[in-house]
């Protein structure tokens, strides 16, 4: 792997966490002249009951992401990023982005947001960023603050 990254995934769910990862990953992507991959997993647990009353709302979610990602992936080209990519992913965020889409991106550094969850929330659902740090196959950087953020 090296002391250079190639290809950095941002796990963006827009919460100011992911935000504060996604501006991270920009900055770490220009040093390393790296590509950036966005990703969003629409988990679809979540909405598994309610779909049964309401047919659209994975359009919706969809539609919601993909606005989503590509006002981040304007963002991103505006800041000189010449390589910037994104993705839409369906199931459980916890698995998909360690375990699929790091592979199938080749991904060397993995960025997400840390949760705003309490010791109750964590037992019961479990932490998507505690997870993908147990998990993913490279580097992950955990982003907690919005410190160094411009």
């Amino acid at each position: 792997m090296g002391l250079k990254y190639h290809n950095i995934l941002v796990a963006v769910d827009g919460s100011k966490e992911a935000d504060w990862a996604f501006k991270k990953g920009i900055e770490i992507a220009k040093r390393n002249s790296a590509t950036l991959i966005l990703v969003h997993v629409i988990d679809t647990r979540s909405f598994a009951l309610v779909e049964a009353y309401d047919t659209v709302i994975g359009e919706r979610a969809e539609k919601l992401a993909k606005d989503m990602l590509e006002n981040y992936q304007k963002l991103a080209v505006e800041a000189g990023l010449p390589k910037v990519h994104y993705e839409i992913d369906f199931g459980s965020p916890k698995v998909r982005i360690p375990r699929d889409l790091a592979k199938k991106h080749n991904v060397d550094l993995i960025i997400c947001g840390a949760t705003g969850m309490n010791m109750v929330e964590r037992i019961f659902i479990g932490s998507v960023s505690e997870h993908i740090t147990r998990y993913a196959p490279c580097d992950v950087l955990v982003v907690r603050t919005e410190k160094d953020v411009e």
